[in-house]
């Protein structure tokens, strides 16, 4: 199939030139104060599914993202999780602003059938709809789904179904005029939207730490989400991917960048981190060699970056990897396994510099997800679009004496 470049998005989806967007997380596999496995169904523990991920739940922390300023909810999609698309179509009833990433497989479904999916989701719910296309990095999980591909494969048909679903939600036909569009895994004929609701563009969310992976991403996606590492892990893979977007995509072309972090954020750094010890305290030894066991037989390069973040070690002191950066999650938690830790100003801070390396949106989670989206909306955010706005002052003013000076040079050379 042919490169579709990802469509322009529109202002009031990409947010201002300087302040990043916020997400929040849904716990579809149920929530407590302990984090737990999310996508498959092993790890569960009873104090992290205390609270059962139902509608009347999931409600709950809906709306509390939607009233501490979230932007948009992430889904999780797996064995382990409810299909995001019923879900996320049901909360839409029960919200009226907050918007929804909603996460699927690649490959599962023919692109028509996600584009139509997606095009009756943006027309009834206003248009809050972003998708987070996901490939999968568990081969046991992704055989329970009936696919046996390998790793490099998955990404090649990622690739076909992001062009095509592209095409589709921007109202084009693929295929068309009779026409075979052939690719090595889909072969769509007269596929089109009937009258789409092109109004409402839905942006592409995409992961993956592969070479394959960053080859779909600089091709097809209009976010590429990291998982939380280091800054200087960032920052190198920050500038790596904006530049084989422009060798692919042209010279003007731009990617943003979404990091995924768990939050523990209090009034003060201890307890801040008497909460990280705590959750630490509790996990279970068994469930951790279970996990790790489990993380290190997938063929995903970046949960085998979160994995060497710890090592497999439950040794606080060797936990926190970077300054406020904690590894704990991680050794019971696939995917996404660090959290930033310390007092709000702290974690602000931290995010802030994330910002500062190019990070345009984060993915922002934390235990029990109800309350911390009170928490982290009402004393993170702030903090941090104080500091973005704050950046921003200086640099007008600077932008502006140099201005004076430049004119105050031509008037003394006569010019």
């Amino acid at each position: 199939m042919p490169t579709v470049a990802p469509a322009a998005v529109s202002a009031n989806l990409s947010g201002t030139a300087a302040q990043p967007l916020l997400h929040w997380f849904l716990p579809t596999g149920g929530d407590g104060r302990d984090p737990g496995g999310v996508t498959a169904v092993q790890g569960r523990t009873g104090s992290a599914t205390r609270r059962p991920a139902d509608v009347g739940y999931l409600s709950q922390v809906a709306r509390a993202a939607e009233q501490a300023g979230f932007h948009s909810l992430l889904t999780p999609v797996g064995l382990g999780c409810v299909d995001p698309w019923i879900l996320t179509a049901a909360l839409a009833q029960h919200t009226d602003r907050i918007g929804f990433l909603v996460a699927f497989r690649a490959g599962f479904a023919s692109p028509t059938l996600l584009a139509q999916q997606a095009d009756a989701f943006r027309r009834f719910a206003g248009g809050r709809l972003r998708l987070n296309v996901v490939t999968g990095g568990d081969p046991a999980e992704q055989r329970a789904y009936g696919d046996h591909l390998a790793h490099d494969e998955r990404y090649a048909r990622t690739a076909e179904l992001m062009a095509a679903l592209r095409a589709l939600l921007d109202g084009k036909e693929v295929g068309g005029s009779g026409s075979d569009d052939a690719g090595a895994y889909f072969r769509l004929q007269g596929a089109r939207l009937v009258d789409p609701a092109v109004e409402h563009p839905v942006p592409l969310y995409f992961g993956g730490a592969s070479p394959a992976a960053e080859d779909v991403a600089a091709h097809h996606a209009d976010v590429q989400l990291l998982w939380g590492e280091p800054p200087s892990a960032i920052k190198e893979r920050v500038e790596r991917l904006r530049a084989r977007t422009r060798a692919v995509r042209g010279e003007h072309a731009s990617l943003r960048f979404g990091l995924r972090l768990h939050v523990i954020a209090r009034d003060t750094a201890g307890e801040a981190w008497a909460e990280a010890d705590r959750i630490l305290s509790r996990l279970d030894p068994e469930a951790v060699r279970a996990s790790q066991a489990r993380f290190a037989a997938m063929d995903s390069v970046g949960q085998a970056r979160m994995a060497a973040l710890h090592g497999g070690s439950a040794d606080a002191s060797a936990l926190e990897i970077a300054p406020n950066l904690w590894a704990g999650i991680g050794l019971v938690r696939e995917g996404a396994g660090t959290a930033l830790v310390g007092s709000h100003d702290e974690v602000a801070q931290r995010l802030y510099e994330y910002r500062a390396l190019g990070v345009d949106e984060f993915v922002l989670s934390g235990y029990p997800h109800l309350e911390e989206a009170y928490r982290v909306g009402e004393e993170v955010a702030p903090r941090l679009r104080a500091l973005v706005d704050a950046a921003d002052v200086h640099v007008a003013g600077a932008h502006e004496s140099g201005a004076r000076a430049a004119a105050g040079l031509r008037e003394a050379a006569g010019t």
